[in-house]
């Protein structure tokens, strides 16, 4: 099959501008499509990268790095798997998008309720914010109430409810010039995460008035954050109380965790449950689920409205299974992604010791974080409370040895089945250098 060619690969060379021109004054709005790679929290020349290979990506030069931002977590075998790149022809000849439901998407919802059981009832979406649009409509509509309570420090894409005081990248205070409404704003509480009694006050006199309670379980856009014990209890029970639905947001946290996600380790069962594109290795799919009498609200059983024209299209759906399928036939991985992980963050910590520096050392399976500052992290307080200054040199010293970090200290590292006891050597050797410089 002969490959079609854009027409500007075709020209024998092409003339870049000087990067600064491109992101300043090209035609892509703010240089980027997402807000974080245009790595404002740290400064300096945006990275351009012109592909990835697996664990490593590469600039427009051709220099390697290793890359420890990883699609922002759900890039779970790293870049251009081989699971997702061959055979394409045979699924292209089948369709791409379908205007009926196909047996695959039938089989798929299936396979995500085994792993996760309290998605009794699954619907397909594009994209994480999709999902979490789709869930907190869904609780609106099942409890008859408007309010929906979050956490400083969790991010939970997009939507308007979801800005103020949001982790990640998108972290900002709520005005006019965002764009969000302030009709908006009064149908959300936002409150300190890892804190009851800030719950407790910030919903007071408003209970009977909560659709839902939304929560990253473990957070991981604020830094790597875990719950305090009972931390998540205590939600079940209010949510319980008042009758609100308690809503998990394991877009991060869903097969990057282990099939069973944040749930099933803590130990909770939420309501409902948003997932996102760590299902497809990449690719453009997500969703949403919960109790069988929660989803039951939406059309065409109920009311309720959420669809998509690509929702559950034939590509995505078959990028899924091909990930499931990855996990299912590798149950060695998980251990393996963990045990560098481990070497990698116990280097760290013998780095900052050795240094006398009171950076903790966060690491959870395939995550490891640490912030500029000393003591654990607990809530977005604290994470706000990092030095700044300090990362955004350290991410540059970083970039310079050819280790690829996020460009703001909110996100964390991820491995991935593709980093190598090499990479983590090479890594540990750059942050010494980075430390000491």
């Amino acid at each position: 099959m002969t490959p079609i060619t854009p027409r500007s690969a075709s020209r024998k060379k092409r003339k870049f501008q000087p990067l600064k021109s491109v992101f300043e004054d090209g035609a892509l709005a703010g240089g980027c499509n997402s807000p974080v790679r245009a790595g404002a929290p740290v400064g300096g020349t945006p990275f351009l990268q012109s592909r990835g290979a697996g664990p490593y990506a590469f600039d427009e030069s051709g220099k390697r790095y290793i890359d420890y931002i990883m699609g922002y977590g759900p890039l779970l075998f790293g870049h251009a798997h081989p699971a997702f790149s061959n055979g394409l022809d045979r699924l292209a000849a089948a369709g791409v998008l379908l205007g009926s439901t196909h047996p695959s998407e039938l089989t798929l919802a299936e396979r995500i309720r085994s792993r996760l059981p309290s998605m009794e009832r699954v619907r397909l979406t594009t994209t994480g914010t999709e999902a979490v649009m789709g869930a907190l409509r869904v609780a609106r509509a099942f409890t008859g109430r408007d309010v929906i309570v979050r956490f400083a420090g969790n991010y939970h894409g997009h939507l308007d409810i979801a800005l103020s005081g949001a982790g990640a990248s998108a972290a900002q205070a709520h005005n006019r010039r965002a764009g969000v409404t302030n009709a908006v704003m009064r149908e959300v509480i936002v409150t300190r995460y890892n804190d009851l009694d800030a719950f407790d006050d910030a919903v007071g006199g408003r209970e009977g008035k909560i659709a839902a309670i939304i929560v990253e379980p473990i957070a991981a856009n604020m830094g790597l954050v875990e719950p305090l014990p009972g931390f998540l209890e205590g939600l079940r029970a209010r949510a319980d109380r008042v009758g609100a639905l308690l809503v998990f947001d394991e877009v991060i946290t869903w097969l990057r965790l282990g099939p069973g996600g944040a749930q099933r380790r803590i130990g909770v069962r939420p309501d409902m449950t948003t997932i996102g594109k760590i299902l497809g290795g990449g690719f453009a799919i997500a969703g949403f689920g919960g109790r069988a009498d929660v989803m039951r609200t939406l059309a065409p059983d109920g009311c309720t409205f959420t669809g998509g024209t690509h929702a559950g299209n034939l590509f995505s759906v078959a990028m899924a299974h091909r990930t499931l399928d990855l996990l299912e036939d590798h149950p060695t991985y998980y251990s393996k992604m963990e045990a560098l992980a481990r070497r990698l963050a116990e280097g760290l910590r013998a780095i900052f010791a050795r240094r006398g520096l009171p950076y903790h050392v966060m690491q959870l399976e395939s995550i490891v974080d640490f912030k500029f500052r000393a003591g654990v992290t607990r809530n977005f307080d604290d994470a706000s409370s990092a030095d700044s200054s300090a990362y955004a040199a350290y991410y540059h010293a970083m970039r310079r040895q050819g280790v690829l970090l996020p460009p703001s200290q909110n996100e964390v590292m991820f491995l991935s089945t593709a980093h190598r006891a090499d990479d983590i050597r090479q890594t540990l050797h750059a942050i010494e250098r980075a430390i000491s410089g």
